[in-house]
């Protein structure tokens, strides 16, 4: 049990104040930066993946220039952006990059205030690619780059399904989960493109246990969800995975957010959907999987159709893609459809979707090295000289 307590706290670290963040101000670059750099400079796994079917780095061209990268602070409060840089300088000695990393919430303002050529982000926000749609005249584009976290906080680990230990359910489909965390819809977004396919009716609404299979006593036992404020990336992640983008939610959601407690600590919003799971038996929640995870909560295996295989999530079946609910972070760039890409941004690209960018990510050991596939799929949105 002690062993545990301390996992957790150290899961919970970088979210309490330290002597040196007190000294700046909350919520700043500088304090996040103080506040976590111990774990920022640590490896969480040290499994090593195959990278043998990645390729290797030959530079198409050797462009010349300052490459502006704005974004994700965690790629640089670590050691994986100074790497990427030192490695890409040997092969592109041209090209000189500038890092301003202060946060992923200036990444794509970046681009369209024409102060980056690369943001690192997760999805935009809808106001983020509005914003870049109303100024450049197209959306950014998205390539993936990395896969987030098995249990690491803050760089992006990734989200699980939980319910209470005495629950017997096991499994649900990712259209089970829409019905039990969404509701009536009439569309859904694609970034600033409104799909009124997307729609769906109340007959999809799944309110109680019985219509997950569950019988006995449980056959009408209510639902009673639990997850992040709406406001929060967690759930804008979630309801783009999950409800077709389209932030219709069950009403019956108890939805939590970070707050200081009397002693000056945080009580995490993440801890408040473990702690209502482990005293419900009918509760469910999604959160983010982290270090020292309690064992005494359960998490459920995902599939993406009933016809799909579950999938329970571990770190291979999120390195490899396989657990619906992976996440991952991109580089957004401005390249106007029809156009060919900056040669600076697409060689960078190139050398980050290769043997030897992914080797890095493996040896920050924070986020996840990308698959074969998965490098091959990005890939192909910079095939015919980096036109998109």
């Amino acid at each position: 049990m002690r062993l545990l307590l301390l996992a957790a706290l150290l899961a919970q670290y970088q979210s309490q104040p330290t002597a040196e963040s007190k000294k700046l101000a909350p919520g700043s670059a500088a304090e996040r930066k103080a506040r976590m750099s111990a774990r920022a400079n640590a490896a969480a796994y040290t499994k090593k993946f195959d990278l043998s079917g990645l390729p290797h780095y030959v530079p198409e061209e050797k462009p010349t220039g300052k490459l502006r990268i704005y974004g994700n602070n965690y790629v640089g409060d670590a050691p994986l952006g100074g790497w990427w840089k030192e490695a890409f300088a040997k092969f592109q000695p041209g090209i000189e990059i500038e890092y301003f990393l202060p946060s992923a919430a200036i990444a794509v303002p970046g681009l369209y205030f024409g102060l980056a050529d690369i943001a690192i982000n997760h999805e935009p926000s809808f106001y983020d690619s509005l914003g870049h749609l109303r100024l450049k005249g197209y959306e950014p584009t998205g390539i993936s780059v990395f896969t987030g976290s098995y249990d690491y906080v803050g760089w992006q680990n990734n989200i699980v399904i939980i319910v209470n230990k005495d629950n017997p359910l096991a499994k649900m489909t990712m259209q089970q989960l829409d019905g039990v965390f969404g509701s009536v819809r009439d569309g859904g977004w694609v970034g600033t493109t409104w799909h009124p396919e997307l729609t769906r009716g109340p007959e999809q609404d799944i309110r109680t246990w019985g219509q997950l299979g569950l019988g006995g006593e449980w056959a009408n036992r209510r639902i009673n969800l639990h997850g992040y404020s709406l406001r929060y990336a967690t759930a804008i992640e979630f309801s783009n995975k999950v409800l077709q983008s389209s932030d219709k939610w069950n009403g019956d959601l108890h939805a939590y957010a970070n707050y200081k407690r009397p002693n000056g600590t945080t009580y995490l919003e993440g801890d408040q959907v473990v702690d209502h799971v482990r005293n419900d038996p009918a509760a469910i929640g999604y959160v983010r999987y982290h270090e020292g995870f309690p064992k005494d909560v359960k998490v459920i295996a995902l599939a993406k159709t009933s016809a799909s295989p579950y999938v329970d999530y571990t770190i291979d079946t999120l390195q490899d893609r396989s657990y619906p609910l992976w996440g991952d972070q991109s580089f957004w760039v401005s390249s106007k459809p029809g156009t060919k890409m900056d040669p600076k941004v697409r060689e960078f690209i190139r050398f980050v979707l290769s043997r030897e960018g992914q080797e890095l990510v493996q040896r920050d050991g924070k986020y996840l090295p990308l698959t074969a596939d998965a490098v091959r799929a990005e890939l192909k949105k910079l095939q015919d000289g980096g036109q998109l």
